[in-house]
């Protein structure tokens, strides 16, 4: 089976389970091919613990979930080691992080402190317990769901956080008609409990590494580096966008442009990843933090010119 349609068969399976939703979907998958971690954003029971565990057992990974509450420890992420009396001496029992998918549910309902036990993990793919680093599964993919951030019980996740997400996405309410399918219908679980995977972890790479081959022009380059720079030169934000966020537009780009078949990066890639990739890093000058991405995002893609 082709790479091309492969991707297709993985869409099509996903859409029999998270309804009316495929460029969510399509943007997730974007987003690990990628090589990049997902944060979903929305109203609890719209699905995104769903699409979390539709994209773990459509690709074929071990993953593990990780429910965010207030007292939950860096401990109970990372691993700890135990005495063992036969052996006499100290054992280390891996945490969940050490999946090849980890999901982190409702991420900003922890501490900071328990938060921040990720941000080594996502970064460089490794995490140092106890004076000791050990480095994680190959492929490693964080996708944590959080509410929105003026719910009860929330801890807003810092900008160093936020910056190792490479996407933000939203789901949003399902349409009248896909939702009168769901109402109808047999029960999501039960559905997903019967697919199969559509690839391994060695698939998944291999698709990677082609997505990273795709074509980038010197033209496209120059569009990239006047979206950044116009963030950093333009009043209405408070600050420009970083060389990290640059790069994982370029790196989604590519992605997008896998599922359009083609061996190199358009400008319509650009911008049909832009607001996921760049919203959550986004702030106006003088407005609350976080309140404002997607219209900044917008604000973007209208003030800057195609090559």
């Amino acid at each position: 089976m082709t790479d091309t349609k492969l991707l297709d068969t993985i869409l099509r399976q996903a859409g029999e389970i998270v309804l009316g939703k495929e460029r969510v979907v399509r943007l997730a998958i974007t987003c690990l091919l990628a090589q990049g971690h997902l944060l979903i954003e929305d109203l609890p029971g719209v699905g995104k613990t769903t699409l979390a565990h539709l994209l773990g057992r459509l690709l074929g990974l071990r993953y593990q979930r990780i429910q965010f509450t207030s007292d939950l420890l860096p401990a109970d992420i990372l691993g700890v080691s135990v005495y063992d009396r036969e052996r006499g001496s100290f054992q280390f029992h891996p945490g969940p992080v050490f999946s090849e998918l980890v999901l982190a549910d409702e991420i900003n309902r922890a501490t900071p402190k328990a938060q921040s036990a990720l941000l080594e993990a996502m970064e460089e793919r490794q995490v140092t317990i106890e004076g000791q680093t050990r480095h994680l599964p190959e492929p490693f993919f964080v996708i944590a769901t959080q509410n929105p951030a003026h719910q009860i019980g929330t801890f807003p996740l810092p900008e160093s956080q936020l910056d190792r997400f490479l996407m933000r996405i939203g789901i949003g309410y399902p349409d009248p008609r896909s939702e009168r399918a769901l109402l109808a219908g047999t029960d999501r679980r039960q559905l997903l409990a019967t697919l199969e995977p559509c690839l391994g972890p060695e698939q998944l790479i291999g698709l990677q590494q082609r997505a990273a081959r795709t074509h980038t022009s010197a033209a496209l380059l120059d569009y990239c580096q006047a979206l950044i720079e116009f963030t950093r030169s333009s009043p209405e934000f408070s600050h420009g966008l970083s060389p990290r966020a640059g790069l994982a537009l370029l790196r989604s780009a590519r992605a997008w442009a896998l599922f359009e078949e083609r061996d190199q990066v358009l400008p319509e890639d650009i911008q049909a990843v832009l607001p996921s990739v760049v919203a959550h890093r986004l702030h106006s000058t003088g407005e609350p933090q976080g309140a404002d991405g997607d219209g900044l995002a917008q604000l973007l893609l209208e003030s800057v010119p195609v090559p």
